[in-house]
């Protein structure tokens, strides 16, 4: 008879390595008690990790560099939270930038928004992670690409964008399907509707 370890395991190798997981994942497997103690146990032997209070990855393993157990990004374990919570969110402040390529700073906190409720975390053992509520119309977006360019665009500021972050979304933007931005050109502010145009070359 199989164990709830071992069927968590089960589980977990059908999904495959690299997956977010939470405790009810495994719901119908067998108690939440049973379930959360398994979990645990699971930890201890090093066949999963856990990201966050209450959420775990059963990591990929790099074994051609030697580089041993791969963490998650944490724009994983935030898409994980988004997709079990039904909400939308996005990458917004420095880690926005730094996604797009229009900054090198590295980010040390991470906010996201979201039309679910504000909340933070703490993943990876020291990362804090914010998800700050705004209204759904904000995210209302066709172009992930493009909703990526507003919000980081908004945090650097209409008299701060430089030429060269001028070019880097330029470029961006013609990797991305016109027809599917112009659609969310409502959802902008007017001076990033103006950058959004002249790249693709409208005035």
């Amino acid at each position: 008879m199989e164990t709830t370890e071992q069927k968590i395991l089960a589980k977990l190798k059908k999904a495959g390595r690299g997956k977010v997981f939470f405790p009810d994942y495994f719901a119908g497997i067998a108690s939440s008690d049973s379930i959360r103690k398994s979990l645990e146990l699971l930890t201890t032997k090093g066949e999963i990790i856990r990201v966050a209070r209450g959420i775990y990855c059963y990591p990929k393993i790099d074994e051609e560099l030697g580089l041993g157990v791969l963490y998650p990004s944490v724009d994983e374990i935030v898409g994980a939270i988004a997709k079990r919570d039904h909400m939308k969110v996005v990458p917004t402040g420095v880690h926005a930038q730094n996604l797009l390529g229009l900054s090198t700073q590295v980010p040390m906190n991470f906010v996201y928004l979201t039309n679910g409720w504000s909340r933070q975390i703490t993943v990876l053992n020291n990362i804090t992670v914010k998800l700050k509520q705004t209204a759904l119309k904000n995210l209302e977006f066709n172009s992930q690409l493009a909703m990526l360019i507003t919000f980081a665009l908004k945090d650097i500021g209409k008299d701060n964008v430089t030429e060269e972050q001028l070019t880097r979304i330029s470029q961006l933007l013609h990797n991305e399907q016109q027809s599917v931005v112009e659609k969310d050109l409502t959802l902008m502010p007017v001076w990033i509707r103006k950058i959004v145009k002249a790249a693709y070359g409208q005035e």
